[in-house]
């Protein structure tokens, strides 16, 4: 494995992890916002972070027309339908705005996917804009990693961005003598998402990252999937066609994260290993030395859920999940 170091990190710091904010603007307003409310030198916003559907929006000869949460909005002012374009980005969706003959020609079938992902990378820019007037100058260190659902498009606009750093697949070192490695890709699951990996393939991606780090009684492992078997990776389980499993009446619940994942956990012991993917298992758990925590998401609520972590150089680091 090579060679060690015993250095001792230099000072604390404080970690506000979030993620799976599946492309909603306000959470990202929220994310953004949390280093100077919480105080945290250090923001990790960790995989999943654009949205999945576009909203048309018609402009008629009479206003903007629009069907949106079984509601329809008709005759709406150029104002009115800013508030409206607004709010469907706060819920991590993507308005489009046109004449009819524009919307059916662009959301066909030949012209939606090149659509979808045009309009997802214009809002990357916008957040990657948002990110260098809200952190230029404060020293706060900004990372980001793509997940799963995420394609690989919006890759050159995060390396590109100036306030942000795009960690993807990377050993770094924190500025108090921390290390951290980073993926968003995760284990196989049924919706087929662009990064997906077989357990031994993601486990040969998480050595290989490891093998960069030099000290790693203070590693931390941001990796989107959560260890397999644990209570951080509970979910609602699904068959071959996608139909959540009941038993009389109820849900069936079960461990879906990654067993690559545990297994470097368990075998590496990092000082904290950051996980998401899974919406529902908001949870702490310690595997060995590890503490392992998911924040959980409530993107479609426009909530941030998100972790803080007080680094102090102990084995025992402090945490505490948030919402707002």
């Amino acid at each position: 494995m090579g060679f060690r170091s015993k250095r001792k990190p230099e000072k604390n710091g404080r970690i506000c992890f979030a993620t799976d904010i599946h492309g909603s603007d306000r959470c990202f307003r929220k994310f953004l916002n949390a280093a100077k409310f919480y105080e945290a030198n250090y923001l990790i916003l960790g995989g999943d972070i654009t949205g999945k559907t576009i909203v048309p929006i018609e402009r008629t000869a009479t206003g903007w027309r629009c069907t949106y949460n079984d509601h329809t909005y008709v005759d709406l002012t150029e104002r009115e339908g800013r508030e409206l374009e607004q709010l469907i980005r706060d819920n991590g969706q993507y308005p489009m705005t046109g004449v009819r003959e524009e919307l059916l020609e662009r959301l066909t079938t030949e012209h939606a996917e090149q659509t979808f992902k045009e309009l997802v990378i214009e809002s990357i820019r916008r957040w990657m804009t948002l990110a260098e007037e809200r952190l230029a100058g404060t020293g706060v260190r900004c990372f980001v990693a793509p997940g799963n659902d995420d394609f690989w498009e919006i890759d050159d606009t995060l390396k590109g961005a100036q306030a942000v750093e795009f960690v993807e697949n990377k050993a770094v070192h924190l500025d108090n003598g921390y290390e951290m490695i980073t993926t968003g890709y995760s284990n196989i699951t049924p919706w087929r998402t662009p990064r997906e990996l077989p357990e031994d393939e993601l486990a040969a991606r998480l050595e290989a990252m490891f093998r960069q780090v030099e000290d790693p009684e203070h590693l931390i492992a941001v990796l989107h999937p959560p260890p397999f078997g644990t209570q951080l990776d509970q979910a609602p389980l699904v068959d071959d066609e996608l139909r959540v499993k009941t038993f009389a009446g109820g849900v069936t619940v079960g461990p879906v994260g990654s067993t690559a994942v545990r297994d470097f956990i368990v075998e590496h012991q990092p000082l904290i290993s950051l996980h998401g993917h899974v919406h529902e298992s908001q949870a702490a758990q310690r595997l060995g030395r590890t503490l392992c925590l998911n924040p959980g998401s409530e993107y479609t609520a426009g909530t941030l859920s998100c972790v803080l972590v007080q680094l102090n150089g102990t084995r025992v680091p402090e945490y505490q999940f948030t919402t707002g």
